[in-house]
């Protein structure tokens, strides 16, 4: 319905994104774009780029309804026959193709960054660079992980037996805490909004001092079981006020935090910025941010610490790279969200690999057994808390697609 609009649009309004420029040699083409979906701890959007060339580049798009549609159904149409190897071009061609209809945010430029993973990786493929290369070069050899211990293995009892649990007990954050550093991260995170036991009214954002304690409890297990073996972060979900925030923090300080993640809604960064002058944790947050221009009133306001871009949600690699830029004009540290697939979590080494002012790549799926099965490879992906940058062209792994179908979601 939208590819024979999609491509005159592009064409017609767009002339000096749409035309490619002039080359004195023969150039490669955009000849197909797909898209799978892994049935994973998140449903993880797989896209597949073709080009005559012989090379099939892949991306992934953050988890969201309708990103096929618009990737298969709109994109499609704008990109065959277009230059892989432009992929700031094409990026923006993208863009201003969907100008009007949610691209500057939400599922517009999901679908955009999971195109433009696939992109990079098929131009470093088609010339024989790793991703990195690409973008200036390397600054460091590996990349380090933090593991997202979600709620401790009362989330995984409560799933397997299909029950809510009334109560995540100190005891199983603890467990969880000493399980991922003895894998060897060096950062752990835990998740905070979680049910005590007793009956509360969420939506006010209000925590009175019973829950607050059972927060505190939490983390002070953790702690101990830890030591100086790993730092420790908080995920609040967005769920706190900036009262309630206050309170908790305050009641967290003997336990030098590496970060507290999400306490506000996104869209205020001026009560984010009230918030982190008060309080003496490191704040976090950015997930649900789109583009360097969707980090700015944070970055200017310094309301947090850590900015925390989705590389396949905020726009892909390169914006993600361009992020990194502006929180470092401010000599704020970046340390991306990651709740994906191997494709993902190797757009986000690539990034992490060539920007000075980053700290670590989140990894969400602890729980996913078959997580590594997923690439074309013999030994895992993240050994002892890291991931070394791979000097393979492109992002530097390929998957079986074996497994791929075997887990993918109908």
């Amino acid at each position: 319905m939208y590819s024979d609009f999609a491509a005159r649009l592009a064409s017609s309004i767009w002339p000096d994104f749409g035309e490619t420029p002039g080359r004195s040699t023969e150039t490669p083409e955009i000849t197909g774009l797909s898209t799978v979906v892994v049935d994973g701890n998140f449903p993880w959007t797989i896209v597949r780029l073709e080009t005559d060339a012989g090379v099939t580049g892949i991306g992934e798009a953050y988890p969201s309804p309708g990103v096929h549609e618009v990737i298969t159904d709109y994109f499609e149409s704008v990109l065959v026959g277009e230059n892989p190897l432009d992929v700031e071009r094409l990026y923006n061609l993208m863009r201003e193709s969907l100008s009007g209809r949610g691209s500057q945010q939400g599922i517009g430029t999901i679908a955009i960054s999971g195109v433009e993973i696939a992109l990079w990786d098929a131009a470093g493929k088609i010339l024989e660079q790793p991703v990195y290369q690409l973008l200036g070069g390397k600054t460091r050899e590996e990349i380090r992980m933090y593991a997202d211990c979600h709620a401790g293995d009362g989330m995984v009892e409560a799933a397997l037996d299909g029950q809510p649990e009334e109560t995540y007990e100190a005891e199983a954050y603890a467990r969880a805490a000493r399980s991922a550093v003895d894998d060897g991260y060096e950062i752990i995170k835990f998740d905070l909004d979680v049910p005590s036991g007793r009956e509360i009214d969420t939506l006010s954002r209000h925590f009175d001092r019973p829950e607050i304690e059972h927060k505190r409890g939490l983390v002070e297990a953790v702690t101990e079981a830890v030591g100086d073996e790993a730092e420790v972060a908080v995920d609040l979900h967005w769920n706190f006020s900036v009262e309630a925030t206050e309170k908790l923090c305050a009641s967290l300080e003997p336990y030098d935090l590496a970060w507290i993640e999400d306490p506000l809604p996104p869209e205020n960064a001026d009560a984010l910025a009230t918030l982190n002058r008060s309080v003496e944790q490191p704040l976090l947050t950015g997930e649900n941010r789109y583009g360097r221009h969707g980090f700015r009133d944070l970055v200017e306001k310094e309301a947090v610490a850590f900015v925390a871009p989705d590389v396949p949600k905020t726009g892909g690699i390169a914006e993600t790279k361009k992020i990194a830029e502006l929180a470092d004009t401010y000599y704020l540290t970046m340390s991306p969200h990651n709740i994906g697939s191997p494709v993902a979590t190797m757009a986000g080494v690539h990034v992490g690999a060539t920007v000075p002012n980053f700290l670590a790549l989140e990894f969400h799926a602890r729980d996913v057994p078959w997580w590594d099965d997923l690439v074309d490879a013999g030994e895992p992906l993240i050994q002892n808390g890291r991931i070394e940058v791979p000097d393979e062209p492109g992002l530097g792994i390929e998957l079986d697609w074996d497994v791929v179908e075997e887990h993918r979601k109908e």
